[in-house]
């Protein structure tokens, strides 16, 4: 095939999550010689357009809903036919399963991107219904990868994984603590279940109420938006946290982390989680569920901590560990970022990109 056009299909461009790497995708993309368009379902937030204008994606955003699903795939089906798509490559399961449905009836191969650790049952269902209409499926994690194929039945002739972050050495490094300093702990997520962000409210007071006390005084940073606010900000207050603070969405990120000393990521789910990757990058150890791509990428006592998911005794444990010993964390640090640099260079990124890209034209051949 001499040019490939591919029509890259995302549920939005909302802020974080899966969008967050599409830039980094579609340069490997492009630099393997596709063209690209991004075509949004919704358009949520729009905190994912600015990097993606900044790529120069120009990303095509239909102004609809979440569940008007017949607006969506019509859209779609003109948009891509009227764009020249040679292939569709869906991310997220909207994306994925209008994309799955329209590919065949344009006689368009599709290639299905999976990020998520969790799905719901129903869509679950029509993936797996659907799965033997892609090309090709490739997650975004070991973990991911694996769940794809047990979930889904998708063997592993048409699966493939491509770690969907790429350490960037130039982002900010966290500095060491100093004796007289606060020891600054954050997280950046949505406040939302899946988070737990209610779990490491829970191992603070749980700390607090059994007495510890940190070397220094402690100053505790939840960064992002969502519906559950409220709810936790009520019960940190319940909990007599003064420490911690709801400081929102943050829309710069590295240098949120490069205040840190210390990041925390309690989620009960996770796919990659590229925050937690991105905080050991920062020179930040790092204490997180055992969830997802997490405990791979954590090497215990090294580059930081995993603990069970959920479990408020075992996170204040691994925190009480931690803050005991200050000045070890800028150590641990260290070791996170170089580790993060040598596992996930751009190198390696762009190679894993380029095999599937080839891979693919073969197969469309």
């Amino acid at each position: 095939m001499s040019s490939m056009r591919i029509a890259y299909v995302i549920n939005s461009v909302e802020g974080g999550g899966a969008s967050q790497p599409v830039p980094a995708i579609t340069r490997v993309l492009r630099e393997a010689g596709a063209e690209v368009r991004v075509f949004a379902l919704t358009p949520r937030d729009r905190r994912g357009l600015p990097a993606m204008m900044a790529a120069k994606l120009d990303p095509l955003v239909r102004e609809g809903g979440l569940t008007d699903h017949l607006a969506a795939v019509l859209w779609l089906k003109r948009e891509i036919a009227a764009w020249g798509a040679t292939h569709i490559w869906t991310s997220l399961s909207r994306a994925t399963i209008l994309g799955l449905i329209l590919g065949p009836k344009l006689g368009l191969p599709v290639i299905s991107w999976q990020h998520a650790a969790y799905l719901k049952p129903w869509n679950r269902r029509l993936m797996r219904l659907l799965q033997r209409r892609a090309l090709l499926w490739v997650g975004d994690s070991r973990s991911v990868t694996a769940l794809t194929a047990e979930r889904l039945g998708v063997p592993e002739s048409r699966l493939k994984c491509w770690p969907i972050f790429a350490a960037d050495p130039a982002l900010p490094q966290a500095k060491p603590w100093q004796p007289g300093e606060s020891l600054r702990i954050g997280s950046l997520g949505r406040l939302h279940p899946v988070k737990g962000y209610d779990v490491l409210i829970g191992a603070l007071a749980r700390l607090k109420a059994d007495g510890f006390i940190p070397p220094a005084p402690l100053d505790i940073r939840i960064a992002g938006d969502g519906a559950e606010g409220p709810r936790l900000k009520e019960f940190a207050q319940q909990a007599g946290l003064d420490s911690l603070s709801f400081t929102g969405f943050e829309p710069q990120a590295d240098q949120f982390l490069s205040r840190l000393h210390l990041y925390v990521q309690p989620s009960r789910s996770e796919g990659f989680c590229i925050a937690a990757h991105e905080a050991m990058t920062a020179g930040l150890p790092v204490i997180a569920s055992a969830v997802g791509e997490l405990p791979w990428s954590i090497r215990q006592d090294v580059t930081g901590l995993t603990v069970p998911p959920a479990e408020i005794d075992a996170l204040a444990k691994a925190l009480a560990a931690l803050l005991s010993a200050p000045g070890r964390l800028s150590q641990m640090g260290q070791a996170a970022r170089a580790d993060m640099l040598a596992r996930f260079s751009w190198d390696h990124f762009a190679a894993t990109g380029s095999a599937i890209i080839e891979r693919i034209r073969q197969a469309s051949a």
